[in-house]
């Protein structure tokens, strides 16, 4: 088949439609009737917050599209006017899905002694009473209400905040027109207050209906006609002209203040609310009928995530999972000694990410360390990588750190920690211009009795140790010089205008990953031409690159086993007789988010594993600073087939990829294998075994980390 053939956008689905359904695969996680009643809550919150997050980014892209009269079709055929039509059916769709769902569990809620209560009309004098006071000793110093008028103009209406807004008439004058006024629901206060209750129960309402029953103190002299709530959504993608920008980091400053501003792209309203209501927002808004979503429940329901950390109700949540120690480096020993040892692979968040932090700790105390170079894309907001880099600075050591200011929605915390570290003295580099560096590496460089060596830390995931206990992602550390050599060309090549013309090891985006990957699934294509082993096992967070997709299918064709683990956005078909036979697509959805990234290929059973930050995206092959690294010791390989294989075993997180573009649950068998408990309880047993170990071997001494006397 001729290859061109194979980018016929009937071979492809659309990213969007693709995400919608990664979405109704976390709601899925709510419907769960086995899962834990406050777990399922935080599912559907977290539901809630990816679809806002959809709306600001990726709707909003595609608005600017039209609006720019851009009719191009993406890989599946649809122009962005054809993709906003869709996604209004899908996320209307989705948001009825989402309440019905919230409905059922907000019952299971009150069955368990939470009461979510709406109808304040059905209060005890002494509830009325609590919530009177409340309004009036905490919440009304706090509001600003809002007229509109010849004099006051309609308000900017700030990005995902929570409003209400009314229609009033002056007491004294029945014949004067109805006006407008609105009064934002601060943030600042709990949206959920416990109001008093019988004993073991617990009883909630929400801020904006205590608002919304003391409206008359806000507006005086005037009757209150009717009210609703609101909530808009803005464009929040940043236009950030960079070959223009003097200076980066104020440039995106400024952006960030216009976010608040975007255009309007939904608007969401309280099911009931007086069409005049409606209307006056809908054009004050310059909303179309398919933006505004009229909602049968609370607006905005990522409160629910607060709403899992409630006292008293642990037996409502799952029992927590604390990472272990990883074996080969047991707190205490010397973290250089240890890598000295051989590589050392990391499986987060089974595997504690402590090593990681006491990694860059430790270099910045040991006097042999002469310098620091890390890449930071996401980081927490205490980070102890950061504190560290600062005092290795202040110690005199040479540290250089890439801060990402690019990171999308953590563009005002990097801004902070860049301006930390520069304070301290590291040498602070903000990217190349019209690229995100998303790789993640760090390198050591140590003075020692043999000569210079170079330490080095890769990972698929962010230097962030909050996430690191809720993501899954692979690390590994080094020594070899090879990694070393490419670890110093990387960092010059991103502080100046060094371009390696070969690497060691590494493959790095956007000038040579691309063209690896589709190397190595060529290699596999042949492979299964000419009758031998040929098998590729990918495991990542989104494709949809038309290229990489191409090639797969050109792989499927030639007979290549394709066995793929994606997260989210799939825009690869399955099933297409002929074309993709050989290829299966799943997804886990369940506690941990999976986010590493696995590459296996067979190569005529001389297999090569690679890890790496980035997924087989355009973004990310094309746009961006990204690392593929491979894993050479046995042992380590063997580690990365073990959790390829459990995941492709996966029956009770896993969702199959049907040809129709939607995902069915793996079929269940007698016993039910869930890859992350597996992977928890693995975890567990080795750190359990090394106590045991230590503790029979009573001459056991640990190598612990003192620095030696300067050479």
């Amino acid at each position: 088949m001729d290859r061109d053939t194979l980018y016929d956008p009937e071979y492809y689905r659309n990213r969007e439609l693709s995400w919608i359904e990664f979405d109704r695969r976390v709601l899925g996680e709510a419907q769960d009737a086995t899962i834990p009643l406050l777990e399922r809550i935080k599912f559907l919150a977290i539901s809630a917050s990816n679809l806002d997050e959809f709306f600001m980014i990726r709707v909003a892209s595609l608005k600017d599209m039209e609006n720019a009269g851009y009719k191009k079709p993406d890989i599946a055929g649809m122009t962005p006017r054809a993709q906003l039509k869709a996604l209004a059916g899908a996320t209307h769709e989705l948001v009825n899905e989402q309440y019905d769902i919230y409905h059922e569990l907000s019952d299971e809620l009150k069955k368990n002694g939470i009461d979510i209560m709406t109808d304040l009309s059905v209060l005890s004098k002494k509830q009325c009473d609590f919530i009177d006071r409340f309004y009036s000793d905490y919440v009304y110093p706090v509001l600003t209400p809002m007229a509109v008028d010849s004099s006051r103009p309609f308000p900017l209406i700030r990005n995902k905040s929570l409003n209400i807004g009314a229609l009033v008439r002056g007491k004294e004058d029945d014949e004067k027109e109805t006006e407008f006024v609105t009064v934002q629901v601060p943030s600042v206060l709990p949206r959920l207050v416990e109001i008093p209750s019988e004993k073991d129960k617990c009883s909630l309402v929400f801020l904006e209906d205590i608002i919304a029953r003391n409206m008359g103190s806000l507006f005086l002299n005037y009757d209150i006609l009717s009210t609703c709530y609101f909530r808009i959504m803005r464009n929040a993608d940043l236009d950030i002209d960079e070959e223009e920008s003097a200076d980066l980091l104020k440039e995106i400053e400024k952006q960030i203040k216009r976010r608040q501003w975007g255009e309007a792209i939904r608007l969401e309203v309280t099911e009931g609310t007086d069409e005049r209501l409606l209307e006056r927002l809908k054009s004050e808004l310059m909303i179309k009928k398919d933006e505004i979503y009229v909602i049968d429940g609370p607006l905005d329901l990522t409160f629910l995530m607060k709403l899992y950390d409630i006292a008293d109700y642990d037996h409502l949540r799952a029992a927590g999972y604390t990472p272990k120690i990883v074996p080969e480096i047991p707190e205490g020993e010397n973290i250089f000694e240890a890598i000295r040892d051989g590589d050392i692979l990391m499986h987060h968040p089974y595997q504690s990410f402590e090593p990681v932090v006491r990694f860059v700790s430790q270099a910045s105390h040991d006097p042999q360390v002469l310098a620091i170079k890390q890449t930071l894309y996401r980081v927490s907001g205490n980070s102890p990588i950061i504190a560290a880099l600062a005092e290795a600075a202040e110690n005199g050591k040479q540290v250089t750190v890439l801060v990402e200011l690019k990171a999308r929605f953590d563009e005002e915390n990097n801004i902070v920690w860049a301006k930390k570290l520069e304070q301290a003295g590291c040498h602070v580099l903000y990217g190349l211009v019209g690229l995100k560096t998303h790789s993640k590496i760090t390198l050591v460089v140590r003075r020692e009795e043999d000569g210079i060596r170079r330490y080095v830390h890769l990972g698929t995931g962010n230097y962030n140790d909050s996430t690191a206990k809720r993501y899954t992602d692979i690390g590994l550390f080094t020594c070899k010089d090879t990694y070393g050599e490419d670890a110093t060309a990387l960092f010059n090549m991103l502080s100046g205008y060094s371009e390696p013309a070969s690497w060691n090891r590494l493959s790095v985006a956007p000038l040579w990953l691309k063209d690896r990957f589709l190397y190595l699934i060529g290699r596999e294509t042949e492979y299964a031409a000419s009758g031998r082993p040929a098998h590729i096992i990918a495991k990542m967070n989104s494709l949809c690159d038309p290229d990489i997709i191409a090639s797969l299918y050109e792989a499927s064709i030639a007979g290549v086993k394709i066995e793929l683990i994606v997260r989210g956005i799939c825009c690869l078909k399955v099933g297409i007789p002929g074309i993709s036979d050989n290829i299966t697509v799943r997804s886990i959805v369940g506690d941990f988010l999976e986010h590493s990234r696995i590459f296996y290929f067979e190569n005529n059973k001389k297999p090569e594993f690679y890890c790496g930050s980035a997924d087989w995206m355009p973004r990310n092959l094309e746009r961006r600073v990204e690392i593929l690294f491979p894993v050479e010791e046995e042992n380590l390989r063997e580690k990365l087939m073990h959790i390829l294989k459990t995941e492709l075993d996966d029956t009770a997180k896993a969702h199959i990829l049907q040809p129709d573009g939607t995902y069915r649950k793996a079929r269940r068998t007698k016993k039910s294998i869930n890859s992350q408990i597996i992977f928890c309880k693995e975890a567990a047993a080795q750190a359990e075994q090394l106590g045991i170990d230590r503790a029979k071997n009573d001459v056991y001494v640990t190598r612990r980390f003192i620095p030696e006397e300067p050479v």
